[in-house]
């Protein structure tokens, strides 16, 4: 009996728990990235809020909103811009 008649598994099995690491490695990663993502998007939104507040009724009259309006119209402006990034990423990359 030859060497070449006693093949070994370890081969392909390594190589198929890598491929399974490297996957659950890039979810783990978006996941993470998802996270921080919205931590910041979030903290952006407070600190939006806490600068529109501090403004005089004048001020937030010329933007067209009213002091009543500050919670809803972020909220609104948030999804927009939530919606518009989600476009971006459904986009094909252009290659360079």
């Amino acid at each position: 009996m030859s060497m070449l008649n006693h093949t070994s598994s370890t081969f392909v099995t390594t190589g198929a728990i890598r491929s399974t690491l490297r996957s659950w490695q890039a979810w783990l990663g978006h996941m993470i990235n998802d996270c921080i993502a919205k931590l910041i998007a979030r903290r952006e939104q407070q600190a939006n809020l806490v600068i529109l507040r501090y403004l005089a009724d004048r001020e937030l009259r010329d933007m067209g909103i009213n002091r009543s309006q500050i919670g809803e119209g972020l909220a609104e402006a948030g999804k927009d811009r939530s919606a518009q990034q989600e476009a971006l990423q459904r986009q094909p990359k252009m290659s360079q």
